[in-house]
């Protein structure tokens, strides 16, 4: 009988790995899919403060950067877990990270617009 998982791209090749690597990976996959979560959260909740009248332009710009940020994590995940999968399947070395980088800059240049936000208003 063939192996009916899904995707096949994943499972259609090499040999099933040690069950607690793969149950690993499949962690990791879901910490991505909580951490995009997390980012849309604070997209929508910089999006609600454009209410307020203080720099609508800016908030919405951070919102916007905010929830693609999500989405683009999200998608970067499934991707990792679907390249490391097939490494460990394979028994070939890990990929690196993709997203690491570019989400960390992305969210630090969120604080930094935050804090210069902030920071104008206070004066």
């Amino acid at each position: 009988m063939s192996d009916q998982r899904r995707p096949r791209s994943v499972y259609g090749v090499g040999e099933d790995p040690d069950p607690r690597f793969s149950l690993a990976n499949e962690r990791t996959a879901l910490a991505s899919i909580r951490t995009s979560l997390a980012v849309i959260a604070g997209g929508v909740a910089t999006a609600a403060l454009i209410q307020l009248d203080v720099l609508p332009g800016a908030l919405r710009a951070i919102a916007v950067v905010l929830c693609l940020l999500g989405g683009l994590m999200a998608l970067g995940g499934l991707r990792r877990w679907r390249r490391v999968e097939r490494a460990l399947r394979l028994r070939e070395p890990l990929p690196a990270p993709e997203m690491l980088s570019p989400a960390a800059f992305v969210v630090a240049a969120v604080a930094v617009g935050v804090i210069v936000l902030v920071v104008w208003f206070s004066l």
